[in-house]
């Protein structure tokens, strides 16, 4: 084994692979090697890793081959990456959402993301474990949790450290070094909440720029997938595989004139230097002492970069509390839709059946119980009442959200704390997010749902559809003004 080899994996960055690649000094064999290693060395203590692909290591020395024959396809070719156990592969791997209710459903097809990241080269390496039906399942459920795979814990401090969003698993995993990077998807804060708890990068892009084909769903009007990362450079290598309009998903025709195949152009430091950039302090209030001085060195730090501050600025909707009823009426239809046309041979095809088998199963299946699921199974609202909620929900982001605050002070973005409040207009919307490390909290407290606060934070970026580029040209300039990234120390 070469030691040599297993150091620089540590923290290599897609573009250090890629040069390697490309001057025959390592193959993408040895790289996909390399991580399984880790992965079987040291996964045992994070479990954020459901299955690995048996075809790796011969898609790699394919790719390689390739490569050698016909040249590289671009910048993800032979580059390992997980995806979240919601997505679809129609290969040698189960797509469950964490459920034992699926752990023998085969995809008929690859989702619209997997099929992007073959194209583009990618290996897919396996899936990472994830919040059992994305977090959708149990209130009292804990993040990161599924009945097939157990708790991901988070690498800087297992069992201590607190790991949010239902994209736990692939945040661990990226973290940890077993993958270049990984995909997510996000409802509400499920990949920039993991991500910003484990010192990532993390894009929810806006909803239709990436495909949702193949996605086991929540939310028609706020699911999304999006890469996580370890720098802004390669989330957004990533991102620009994953565009494209999609005849399965609507939403993607929206993208049209908005998509990018390639956002690293965006990748601009010197663009903070006229940036304008809100502070909306609603959301910095219940932060503790620790984190709220993270904020605020992030904050001058955006400042001695050259950014304009606008300090405060208010949302009108920001003391809206948002129901369920919109995404609980979502849920049990695209449910339905996903579970019918699986295999025969799989035990469940709705809704219905799904909590039956769960309470047949209850020993394995339920150990946090099912109340979200059984709340969305007896939905009420008729399609013109979901249709009528939905649009009085959207017009009050519109009117007094997020756009409103940015086109009154002249905003490019606002800067969030990294955690789940104030993405909900954001998700509300479709609208795009982005995290990036800001520091580490020592100490922490013990907030309002008896987690730790303690651990790694970032900050997260809003702004409005399809801002992607200039979200990126801002993350970029504060990653590249502050480099707050470590790699955790596992044994």
């Amino acid at each position: 084994m070469d030691i040599r080899l297993q150091e620089w994996i540590i923290e290599a960055d897609i573009s250090s692979m890629q040069a390697a690649l490309e001057a025959g000094s390592i193959s993408s064999e040895d790289i996909v090697r390399e991580y399984l290693d880790r992965i079987h060395k040291y996964d045992s203590e994070i479990n954020s890793i459901l299955e690995i692909n048996p075809d790796a290591m011969q898609i790699a020395r394919d790719l390689d081959k390739e490569r050698k024959e016909s040249g590289s396809r671009g910048k993800l070719h032979g580059i390992p990456i997980l995806l979240k156990d919601n997505l679809d592969t129609g290969d040698n791997m189960h797509t469950s959402a964490g459920s034992v209710a699926l752990a023998e459903s085969f995809a008929a097809t690859d989702s619209f993301v997997a099929s992007k990241l073959r194209l583009a080269g990618a290996v897919i390496l396996g899936k990472a474990n994830m919040s059992e039906w994305s977090n959708f399942m149990s209130s009292r459920m804990p993040a990161g949790y599924s009945s097939r795979g157990g708790l991901v814990l988070n690498p800087y401090g297992p069992g201590e450290i607190f790991i949010s969003g239902s994209s736990s698993g692939s945040a661990a995993a990226v973290a940890s070094n077993f993958a270049a990077a990984a995909i997510g998807t996000e409802t509400a804060g499920s990949i920039v909440g993991p991500a910003c708890q484990s010192f990532l990068v993390g894009i929810k892009p806006t909803v239709g720029l990436v495909s949702r084909a193949g996605v086991i769903p929540i939310s028609v009007s706020q699911d999304t997938p999006g890469p996580i990362a370890r720098t802004v450079t390669d989330a957004a290598i990533i991102l620009g595989a994953l565009t494209g309009i999609d005849d399965k998903d609507n939403a993607t025709l929206l993208s049209k004139e908005c998509s990018y195949g390639d956002y690293t152009p965006f990748l601009d430091a010197d663009y903070i230097q006229q940036a304008r950039i809100g502070i909306p302090r609603h959301y910095y209030k219940n932060l503790d002492e620790e984190r709220l001085a993270i904020m605020e060195a992030a904050i001058l730090a955006l400042k001695n970069a050259g950014a304009t501050i606008v300090d405060p600025v208010s949302l009108h909707v920001e003391h809206n509390n948002w129901n369920n009823d919109v995404i609980c009426y979502e849920f049990k239809t695209g449910l339905d839709q996903y579970l019918s046309q699986l295999s025969d041979s799989v035990p469940i095809h709705s809704l219905q059946e799904l909590i039956a088998y769960n309470e047949n199963h209850a020993e394995v299946a339920l150990k946090y119980g099912q109340d979200t699921l059984i709340r969305s199974a007896a939905s009420t609202l008729t399609e013109q009442e979901y249709r009528q909620k939905k649009q009085e929900y959207d017009t009050l982001a519109l009117t007094q959200g997020i756009d409103y605050v940015l086109e009154q002070h002249g905003l490019d973005a606002l800067m969030l704390p990294g955690d789940v409040d104030g993405m909900y207009i954001a998700a509300r919307l479709g609208y795009p997010l982005i995290t990036v490390p800001a520091g580490y909290s020592s100490t922490g407290v013990v907030d309002f749902d008896g987690d730790s606060t303690k651990g790694p934070f970032g900050v997260v970026f809003s702004g409005k559809a399809f801002s992607e580029p200039t979200l990126i040209r801002i993350a970029y300039g504060f990653e590249q003004a502050t480099n707050y990234r470590y790699p955790p120390e596992l044994v």
